[in-house]
């Protein structure tokens, strides 16, 4: 038996994906390992091995998983379109009708009709030489289609092998995003959703599934990531069938709200992508992949300048004494550019007043930001400011003077969180004063870079002009619009995504934005895992990593200042804190890290995540490895104490075995606190360094100190 249909290859560095176009709908016969080219006698034995069996109470033709899977191909599980008619009918029955293979680009274009509703769909698949599988999917309804199509749902699916049985997704809250959740693949629907608005503190984030124990290291692993700000829903399914040969399936898409998208005669609904990725080298190979695209974006990033917020420095004291003072401690430890975050324009001496009224508080800026501005710029550093453009306050004139402007329902406001409302982007007159107003800042004051905050979530989001639609869709792209505006109008303007923290953290946004802010929280003991799992998906580079005060504000825990600047230093570094409360000592322990961070940022902003999979909990080791093997940097940190009286040999991955290496401590960020005797190799590697050959390191590991709770070490790895 020979293939029926074409069978379509798209390869990536590791990873392949085969499309076989067989009618009425192709369906995926392989998505992991890169296959290479494969003959015809190949072919033929995947195209007869992914015909299914018919079993008792099944259909009476196999039961193949398509592209695009519906109670048509007798799909039991989620729909990959959902959705109806005006008169009710809720079953398109899609066939391809075209398609389009570029192997150059490594991208296969479908198109699926259904002539009895006027429906179209489009599929278009594109792997990467990262190995990462953009889908992007749309639905169209023919210009002589009879009545609207109500759609509910288009959602990206593929198909997971036997051997996927367990799978790692994120739950979280204000100052603590990001955290883990393992489970088994088990019958039936794991859905995550977030009605929020936005991904949130709660995002699901970044769903894998993997082989038993999958880790950092080791095991294979298949992932997706929603590429969207607004509402979302990832899932993994597994039915008692399976799904054609395979035995679960893993999606995302958008989440839509009842009348959200209705479909007129020649309208079309595209999705946000979703992407695939796949890795044979644990979570560390998906963090590869992921890193490697957001590297390849067109846009250009300079080196990440040291960024002090002045946020816990001031919040919304904006006495200039006081910030001069603080430019001038900036610019002594060697801080590269300052924002001044919320409470500078009309109103805002508080949270309860003034967002939306976008001009400069004349009342404490009598002579506009010019003071801070020429002061910040004549240290030699840029200078940033901090926007909240989606939100308005009940008490501001802009929400007095165009209340139809408020993202709600007609009657009444809805319900307030943290003193505010949304305002309404999708209005093209909100739009148009909205992004003036940001415009009009930028070109005054020459901004080098903005924070857009989003402090609030969206519930009852409802478009006051079009009779109380939901309006979480219109408002993300409207967002993403105007961002793209302004990016446009100021090419060298930067922006770095905030949202009560680490609430909107995507690759919608990050299509658009430079940075994102994990979190609000400084502590580094909540920041250690924040930021290691925000670093799952997103580079060191673009994630906000701040030094903060040496009791938390959020946590009031009380850390070393060694251990929150080695925390701060695996990121796009910063200041939060109040340096005009640093001793001068404290000054000079910043001042020599800001030193170590421009060193060795190159490496951290370009090289290689590895984390180790320790036994012990309590205690961590990831770092950044150069792509040729020369160099990393290690971060060795104990968290809490824990029963080994010693931490035993550690491996040091990503390290290549052939070489010899040098082991430096770092200790410009001051000295870890041991709680027993250092082991003899780290004598020698806080003087001249501790030559090791690289098998060493990678397969037995050194034997490393035994830290006391909330202290960090930096091993320094170069090829001798």
């Amino acid at each position: 038996m020979t293939p029926t249909a074409e069978i379509v290859a798209l390869h990536g560095r590791n990873a392949s994906v085969l499309v076989e176009l067989s009618r009425p709908i192709p369906r995926i016969l392989h998505w992991g390992l890169n296959l290479g080219e494969l003959g015809v006698d190949e072919l033929t034995a995947l195209h007869r091995s992914s015909i299914p069996s018919s079993t008792h109470n099944s259909t009476d033709d196999p039961r193949y998983f398509t592209v695009l899977a519906t109670e048509a191909d007798a799909w039991s599980g989620t729909p990959a379109v959902e959705g109806h008619l005006r008169d009710g009918s809720p079953f398109p029955r899609f066939v391809l009708s075209d398609h389009f293979f570029d192997p150059t680009k490594m991208s296969l274009q479908l198109t699926l009709a259904d002539q009895a509703s006027g429906l179209t769909a489009a599929l278009t698949y594109r792997l990467d030489e990262h190995d990462v599988l953009a889908v992007d999917m749309s639905i169209s309804a023919d210009a002589s289609a009879a009545t609207p199509y109500h759609l509910t749902a288009l959602t990206a699916l593929l198909p997971l092998p036997e051997g996927a049985v367990e799978c790692v997704d994120f739950t979280g809250k204000w100052a603590r995003e990001r955290s883990p959740q393992r489970s088994p693949i088990l019958p039936g629907t794991r859905l995550r959703e977030s009605r929020r608005g936005r991904p949130s503190l709660d995002s699901p984030y970044l769903l894998m599934a993997g082989t038993a124990s999958f880790g950092f290291g080791h095991g294979e692993v298949w992932a997706v990531h929603l590429g969207w700000s607004g509402s979302q829903r990832y899932l993994v399914e597994q039915l008692p069938e399976g799904a054609g040969v395979h035995r679960s399936v893993l999606g995302a898409g958008e989440l839509l709200l009842p009348g959200e998208v209705v479909l007129n005669p020649g309208e079309t609904y595209r999705s946000p992508t979703v992407y695939f990725a796949w890795s044979n080298a644990g979570m560390d190979g998906i963090a590869e992949a992921f890193h490697a695209m957001l590297r390849s974006r067109p846009r250009r990033m300079t080196p990440r300048p040291l960024t002090l917020n002045t946020w816990e420095a001031v919040y919304f004291n904006h006495d200039i004494d006081t910030l001069h003072q603080l430019v001038e401690r900036a610019a002594r430890v060697g801080v590269e550019r300052i924002v001044l975050d919320d409470g500078w324009f009309t109103g805002r001496r508080n949270d309860t007043a003034g967002l939306g009224d976008w001009y400069v508080d004349k009342d404490v800026w009598p002579d506009g930001l010019w003071p801070l501005v020429d002061a910040v710029r004549d240290k030699g550093m840029q200078f940033g400011l901090w926007f909240e453009p989606e939100m308005v306050n009940l008490r501001s004139r802009i929400a007095a003077d165009h209340p139809e402007w408020l993202l709600a329902p007609a009657e009444g406001e809805g319900p307030a969180i943290r003193h505010q409302h949304v305002l309404n982007l999708a209005d093209e007159d909100a739009w148009h004063y909205v992004l003036e107003r940001i415009d009009s800042i930028v070109t005054e004051y020459q901004l080098d870079y903005i924070k857009w905050d989003h402090n609030r979530e969206l519930h009852e989001a409802a478009l006051r002009r079009a009779y109380g639609r939901a309006g979480v869709r219109a408002q993300t792209l409207a967002l993403y619009r105007m961002i793209d505006t302004l990016r446009d109008r100021h090419p060298g303007l930067e922006i770095e995504s905030c949202a009560s923290g680490g609430g909107r953290i995507d690759l919608g946004i990050l299509q658009r934005t430079d940075r994102v802010w994990a979190s609000d929280c400084n502590d580094p003991v909540e920041r250690q895992d924040i930021q290691r799992w925000t670093a799952q998906l997103i580079p060191l580079e673009f994630i906000g990593t701040h030094l903060g005060a040496s009791e938390s504000h959020t946590t009031g825990r009380v850390t070393a200042l060694s251990f929150r600047l080695a925390t701060a230093l695996f990121g796009h570094a910063g200041i939060e804190a109040d340096l005009t409360a640093c001793s001068a000592d404290e000054l000079s322990t910043i001042a020599a890290w800001a030193k170590l961070y421009k060193e060795l940022r190159g490496l951290l902003h370009s090289g290689r995540l590895v984390r180790a999979d320790l036994a012990d909990a309590a205690t961590l080791l990831d770092g950044v490895v150069a792509h040729d093997g020369t160099e990393a940097l290690y971060s060795w940190v104990r968290l809490a104490t824990s029963n080994p009286v010693q931490a035993g040999r550690i491996r040091l991955p990503g390290l290549e075995p052939a070489r010899w290496y040098r082991v430096r401590v770092r200790t410009e960020v001051g000295e870890s606190s041991l709680h027993e005797g250092a082991p003899i190799w780290l004598d020698s590697a806080c003087r001249d360094g501790f030559v090791v050959s690289g098998v060493i390191a990678t397969e037995i590991g050194l034997p490393m100190p035994t830290l006391n709770p909330q202290q960090a070490m930096l091993l320094h790895v170069v090829s001798d």
